[in-house]
């Protein structure tokens, strides 16, 4: 790559300096010793034992399946494209991105790996991760949102900044990170594919947490499709602006140790659960339900 168009490319940003990187990883021909330390930039087989994985890597979720059938490709081929890693110290790397190719290689009995070679400071590695790892087609919703949220909070940028690193609208990048407020069950959900990010996306346009949870419910037991979640939902809503309104009481504070017994109750339930305690040492449990599937369920939990 010209001298030129590197500078063109680090004009532009990361992310521009990330589209190079597919033109200048190739594999070392054989008989090309490793660079030195001096000379960054480029590409070295370097020891398994000496890189060390980013703790910051916004992926969790690795197919032991997949990875197994990459390590016996890399049993007979090697690795073809190199991992990317930054040089911290003598015989010191740290991985930016390649973790799959990292763990087949290990599977697959290596003892040194093709890497790409960079320089950049912490928050720096940290941002060339991120944005390496979501170029991928496998990270789930949730892994995309939380590598949102990290561009956001540690590397200071706004929704409209990551949205143009990743050339996508504000709104798509919104939409992700807005399922990082849905309870952890449902992220869950969303990270084990057992609901799609569309079904989330309906979910969360209820406002309480009980409703987004019987929502949830429903639809898994029932494999409701994204459609059917959203006509729930927009019944839910109307239901909701229909009912007259109540007036509200001022809410009664509780002692730290009864507003646990409530949280757990809610737990254990999966709905609003509300505890009301006198000084006297009285008082009553609300535990509310949405229809009469959902009180036999409650009663079930019950055991009655």
């Amino acid at each position: 790559m010209s001298q030129i168009n590197k500078k063109q490319a680090l004009g532009k940003g990361i992310r521009a300096l990330l589209d190079t990187i597919d033109e200048e990883m190739q594999a070392p021909k054989e008989g090309v010793p490793a660079v030195s330390g001096q000379n960054a930039n480029a590409i070295a087989r370097i020891q398994l034992d000496q890189i060390v994985v980013n703790p910051k890597q916004p992926r969790r979720d690795f197919d032991e399946q997949a990875l197994q059938e990459l390590s016996e490709s890399i049993k007979l081929h090697d690795v073809i494209q190199p991992v990317t890693v930054i040089k911290m110290g003598p015989n010191a790397y740290q991985l930016i991105s390649g973790e799959r190719r990292l763990r087949a290689s290990r599977m697959a009995g290596l003892t040194d790996i093709p890497a790409y070679i960079r320089t950049a400071d912490s928050q720096g590695i940290l941002e060339m991760a991120l944005l390496e790892n979501l170029q991928r087609e496998d990270l789930n919703a949730i892994e995309i949102a939380l590598s949102y949220r990290q561009l956001m909070d540690e590397c200071g940028l706004t929704q409209e900044q990551v949205a143009e690193r990743m050339k996508k609208e504000r709104s798509t990048v919104a939409n992700y990170l807005r399922l990082l407020k849905l309870p952890p069950d449902v992220q869950k959900a969303v990270r084990d594919g057992v609901i799609s990010m569309g079904h989330a996306r309906a979910i969360i346009g209820l406002e309480h947490v009980e409703q987004q949870l019987y929502v949830f419910r429903e639809t898994v037991q029932r494999g409701l499709s994204v459609r059917q979640v959203e006509q729930m939902v927009k019944e839910m809503g109307t239901e909701l602006a229909a009912s007259p309104a109540k007036p509200v009481a001022a809410p009664t504070k509780l002692p730290m140790a009864y507003k646990r017994i409530e949280d757990s109750m809610a737990s254990h339930f999966s709905t609003k659960v509300s505890l009301d305690r006198k000084k006297s040492g009285k008082g009553k449990i609300q535990i509310e339900f949405y229809n009469d599937s959902d009180l036999e369920r409650i009663m079930e939990k019950m055991n009655l």
